[in-house]
């Protein structure tokens, strides 16, 4: 975890993009494989739990998500505001109270919630305030979102853990807050990341991103994402 932290920190430190500057175009850029969306039904997601995360940009986080065994799917969105019917425009320049977060669709006999909690905390720098890697402002913060007691219980202990432990170096300043409402977010957002391969914050941000998670947690992966 040490090595993965001062990994984390120097390419922050090398990298000056921004999920601010991310394009409103809905179309391939050049170069770009052109890519079959595989729809999931409604009906479909409603027979599995959901958990609700906040770790930086929402591509990255859909894509780390979406790679754990277990996981349905990831859709990007915001929460932990109290605007409704937040638009990209609004969040992404903090014009609200609300954060990047991601809403995970999972099978509690394949991934246990406590697992889900382990994934969030690995992925990203808890310990940045109103930040994660080159994204600042209170719209890129940390949140665990809870949906009951149990769930509460295990993220504040599991938080507790890693801050006696001293895994950071520094207190986590993850916020751990109930669940209330999530705004998908707009369409062009979901699955970014793998329609949008070749995009400069996508290359230089994303991928690196899941790449360290997956290299730090292979436990976590499905088959096809090793």
């Amino acid at each position: 975890m040490k090595l993965f932290r001062t990994t984390f920190f120097t390419f922050i430190a090398l990298v000056f993009l921004s999920c601010q500057t991310k394009a409103k175009d809905t179309s391939q850029n050049p170069g770009e494989p052109i890519l079959q969306d595989q729809k999931i039904s409604e009906a479909e997601l409603q027979q599995y739990e959901t958990a609700y995360f906040a770790s930086g940009c929402f591509w990255c986080v859909e894509a780390i998500f979406e790679s754990v065994k277990g996981v349905k799917e990831a859709v990007s969105g915001y929460a932990g505001g109290t605007e409704e019917n937040p638009t990209y425009e609004q969040v992404s320049y903090g014009r609200t109270t609300h954060a990047e977060a991601v809403e995970v669709y999972y099978d509690p006999e394949k991934v246990s919630f406590f697992e889900l909690v382990q994934v969030f905390y690995g992925s990203h720098d808890p310990t940045t305030l109103n930040r994660q890697g080159p994204d600042r402002g209170a719209q890129y913060r940390s949140i665990a979102f809870y949906k009951n007691e149990e769930e509460r219980k295990i993220i504040e202990a599991y938080q507790k853990a890693l801050d006696e432990k001293g895994v950071y170096g520094r207190p986590i300043v993850t916020e751990i807050k109930p669940f209330t409402t999530f705004w998908k977010a707009e369409e062009y957002h979901q699955d970014y990341e793998r329609r949008h391969p070749n995009d400069s914050y996508i290359r230089n941000v994303s991928i690196p991103r899941l790449n360290r998670f997956k290299e730090n947690f292979p436990k976590f992966l499905k088959p096809e994402s090793h």
